[in-house]
């Protein structure tokens, strides 16, 4: 879930982050660069789920001036170790 905003105060992203981080759907939140201020990686079982959840971040009443919802139809690959080679 990409996030803008109009509003960039720390005022602002406190609150946003309280609100976003109080959710148990969201699994990651990251403060971006470029073309999105934000980025969520939020976790649902299905859609019906995920517009329960949009409307739940709504009645937090945050002003947000574009949120765009991506989702994934397959896994391809996914793995967590990092590819560092051990020290000489």
């Amino acid at each position: 879930m990409s996030v803008e905003s109009s509003d960039h105060s720390e005022a602002w992203l406190g609150k946003f982050a309280d609100a976003v981080s109080a959710m148990p759907e969201v699994m990651e939140f990251y403060r971006m660069a470029g073309d999105v201020d934000y980025m969520l990686r939020v976790v649902v079982a299905d859609m019906q789920s995920y517009d329960v959840f949009l409307q739940e971040a709504d009645r937090a009443r945050l002003p947000l001036k574009n949120v765009t919802s991506r989702f994934a139809m397959e896994k391809i690959k996914s793995v967590t170790a990092l590819p560092v080679p051990a020290a000489a």
